[in-house]
C-alpha cells in the first residue's frame, strides 16, 4: 500500500516567465500532432517551432477530437457519450464549451516537482492539438501572480481559464476574479484543474466524479485534460470565509487547522519530492504529535432546512462577493440552532468541500455532499499515534470511516466557526497558509464552473439555504 498520506500543497514558490523563442514554448503546429510514449516526459513531436507561446496565441486545430481516445486510468472504460447540457441550480442551463475554443493557461512551473511545465508539452499539448483547442501559456513568476493576471485579465477573450498547478494556483485565481469589479460575471467564466502539484485534491475529485479509478501523476493529469477537450462543464460550490482580522477570502477546496496544516507547513522544504513531502512531514509530526484548543460549532445540514437563515448583518450586505446568510458577526455568538462541540482539545479540523483531500486521500467516501453543504471532519485529543496513522493510510482507499475509531467524528454541515485558543497552530486554506485567528464560513451552492465529466449537479438543498442567481448568457463571459 502506498504511503502517501497528506494531500496539501502550497504552489506559490518565485518562477521563471518562459522567454520568447524558448525552446521550452514550442509546440506542434496544425498538422498531426503524434503522442508521446505513456509515461515519458519528452517534447512533443512538431514540423516547426516558430510560436511564442505567453505573447500571442497558439492556434492548435486538427481533425481528429481527443474525445474519441481512451483514457489513461487502468481498467475504467472512456464513455463517449452524447452532446448535452448542463443545469444550474436556478433551472437554466449551461452549453458545453464550444469547438474550437480559446483557453488561456496558468501554468506554475515550480509546482510539485518542477516538471509541470514538461508534462504540458508532452501530455497536454498533443491532445489539445487533436480537440481543436488553441491556448495561450503564461508561466507564474509568484505568490499571488495569478491573483493578480486575472484580476486584469480580458476575459472575453477566453471560453475557460485552465490552472495547471497544485490546488493553491486555483486558489489564487478564484479570490482573484472575486476581487474584480465585474466579479458576478468573472466567476462565472468556466475553470479547468490540470494536475502539477503536490497534493492535486480538486483534479483528483473531478477524476473521481467522471468515474475514473483513483489514479496519480501522469495517468491523473492525462484523465483532467481528456475531460478538457470534452468540454463539458458542471457547477461547483464555493466556500466563503471570514476572518476576526477582517480579511475576506473564497476557497475552493478545503480549510485545515491543526495536524494536516502542520504538515503542510512543516513538508514546504521536502517539495521536490512531490506528494512523498507529505508522507515524511506525516511521520515526522506523528513523532511529536500535538493537540490543539479552540472552539468549534457547526450549522448542520437537517438543521438549514427546517430552519430559516438570520437576516444578514447590513456591513455583509455591503461587503463584495455573495452575501453569508447564515452567519453572524464574529464578536457575537452563534445563534441557538448551531450546534457546539463540547470538546476544546483537538487534534485536527478538516471542512472539505470534494472527495479528495489529495490524489492518493479518498477523504470523503461517504459521497458528494448536496449542493451548498460540505463535509466537516474533526479528530478529539486522546487518539494514539498508531491510531491516527491507520486512519490516514486508511484513507488512500477511503476506508478510515471503516475504523471505528472514537475520536473520529464526521458531520455534513452549511456553516461553522472555529476559534483557536490562544491563536494556537495555522490554517491551511486550499493548502495555503493563513495565520491562525478565529474564523468562520458557509458554502455558497454552485456558484462556478468547471470543466468535469460529472452528468448531474448534487441535489440543492432548501432554496432559502442560498440562493444562486442564473448565469449571465454566454456572449457575456
Amino acid at each position: 500500500m502506498s504511503t502517501h498520506v497528506l494531500g496539501f500543497s502550497r504552489n506559490w514558490t518565485p518562477l521563471l516567465l518562459a522567454a520568447p523563442g524558448d525552446p521550452a514554448t514550442a509546440g506542434n503546429d496544425a498538422g498531426a500532432p503524434i503522442a508521446p510514449a505513456p509515461g515519458g516526459e519528452g517534447e512533443p513531436h512538431s514540423r516547426h517551432r516558430d510560436a511564442r507561446l505567453g505573447s500571442t496565441d497558439k492556434e492548435l486545430k486538427a481533425g481528429a477530437a481527443a474525445a474519441d481516445s481512451a483514457p489513461t486510468a487502468p481498467g475504467t472504460p472512456w464513455q463517449r457519450g452524447p452532446r448535452v447540457e448542463v443545469m444550474d441550480a436556478a433551472g437554466g442551463s449551461r452549453n458545453p464549451l464550444p469547438r474550437p475554443c480559446r483557453v488561456l493557461v496558468l501554468l506554475n512551473p515550480r509546482g510539485g516537482k518542477g516538471k509541470a511545465l514538461q508534462l504540458f508539452r508532452s501530455h497536454v499539448q498533443p491532445l489539445l492539438a487533436q480537440a481543436d483547442v488553441s491556448f495561450t501559456l503564461t508561466l507564474t513568476e509568484r505568490r499571488n501572480h495569478a491573483r493578480e493576471l486575472v484580476r486584469a485579465e480580458d476575459l472575453r477573450r477566453w471560453d475557460a481559464l485552465v490552472v495547471m498547478s497544485g490546488d493553491g494556483l486555483m486558489h489564487e485565481v478564484v479570490n482573484g476574479l472575486m476581487e474584480r469589479p465585474d466579479w458576478e460575471t468573472a466567476i462565472q467564466k468556466p475553470l479547468c484543474s490540470l494536475p502539477a502539484g503536490s497534493g492535486n485534491a480538486l483534479a483528483a475529485s473531478v477524476n473521481h466524479y467522471a468515474g475514473y479509478e483513483q489514479v496519480t501523476n501522469e495517468d491523473l493529469l492525462n484523465n483532467c485534460t481528456r475531460l478538457l477537450c470534452r468540454r463539458l462543464l458542471a457547477p461547483m460550490d464555493l466556500l466563503s470565509l471570514q476572518t476576526a482580522s477582517g480579511q475576506r477570502l473564497f476557497s475552493v477546496l478545503s480549510l485545515a487547522w491543526g495536524f494536516i496544516a502542520d504538515v503542510d507547513l512543516e513538508s514546504e522544504k521536502f517539495r521536490r519530492l512531490g506528494e512523498m513531502r507529505f508522507t515524511l512531514g506525516t511521520f515526522l509530526r506523528l513523532a511529536a504529535l500535538r493537540t490543539y484548543q479552540g472552539s468549534l460549532a457547526y450549522l448542520p445540514v437537517e438543521t438549514v432546512v427546517s430552519k430559516m437563515p438570520p437576516c444578514p448583518a447590513r456591513d455583509q450586505q455591503a461587503q463584495q462577493g455573495p452575501v453569508d446568510a447564515h452567519l453572524v458577526p464574529l464578536e457575537e455568538a452563534v445563534p441557538s440552532h448551531w450546534t457546539v462541540v463540547p470538546e476544546q482539545d483537538f487534534v485536527l479540523v478538516l471542512a472539505l468541500l470534494h472527495s479528495h483531500l489529495g490524489s492518493e486521500m479518498f477523504a470523503a467516501p461517504m459521497g458528494r455532499c448536496a449542493a451548498g453543504a460540505m463535509h466537516l471532519f474533526y479528530v478529539r485529543a486522546g487518539v494514539s499515534r498508531a491510531t491516527l496513522l491507520r486512519l490516514f493510510l486508511a484513507m488512500e482507499k477511503g476506508r478510515h470511516m471503516e475504523c471505528d475509531c472514537p475520536h473520529l467524528v464526521y458531520v455534513p454541515v452549511v456553516a461553522f466557526r472555529l476559534e483557536p485558543k490562544d491563536r494556537k497552530g495555522v490554517f491551511a486554506v486550499d493548502g495555503e497558509l493563513m495565520i491562525s485567528e478565529a474564523v468562520q464560513g458557509q458554502v455558497h451552492p454552485n456558484y462556478f464552473w468547471m470543466v468535469s465529466g460529472c452528468r448531474e449537479s448534487p441535489p440543492s438543498l432548501e432554496p432559502q439555504a442560498s440562493p444562486r442567481r442564473r448565469p449571465p448568457p454566454a456572449e457575456h463571459l
